[in-house]
């Protein structure tokens, strides 16, 4: 075995990448930081991150079948269907918040010249 085939083992199986091609995508990254907020509906979700309707469903989907998010329909007229971080999307959060602040250091006005 190559020291290449050690490395493609090696990071196949690395719990950041996995992590990564799992809720890597722009918009399942969007929808999981903007409900930290709290439940939201569906139009709120929509304004909140810009995303058009069938992305939104699409990622919302996505993201209740991966188990980051749970849908809760609430009965009256008319019907409510309010979105929430379950507590696997939640411990994510602390995540977010490092990328945030290395987000604030590195992704400034200037380019991140620091070094």
């Amino acid at each position: 075995m190559s020291p290449h085939q050690n490395l493609e083992t090696k990071y196949e199986q690395c719990p950041v990448i996995k992590t990564l091609e799992e809720i890597g995508s722009r918009w399942r990254m969007t929808v999981i930081h903007v409900l930290r907020e709290g439940d939201l509906r569906f139009n709120e979700l929509k304004r909140a991150t810009g995303a058009n309707s069938q992305t939104l469903s699409r990622v919302l989907d996505d993201l209740q079948e991966l188990g980051y998010v749970e849908r809760e329909v609430e009965d009256g007229s008319p019907i409510a269907v309010y979105y929430s971080l379950t507590r696997k999307g939640e411990e994510l959060l602390p995540a977010f918040d490092d990328i945030y602040e290395w987000g604030e250091k590195w992704m400034s006005a200037d380019g991140g010249a620091e070094s």
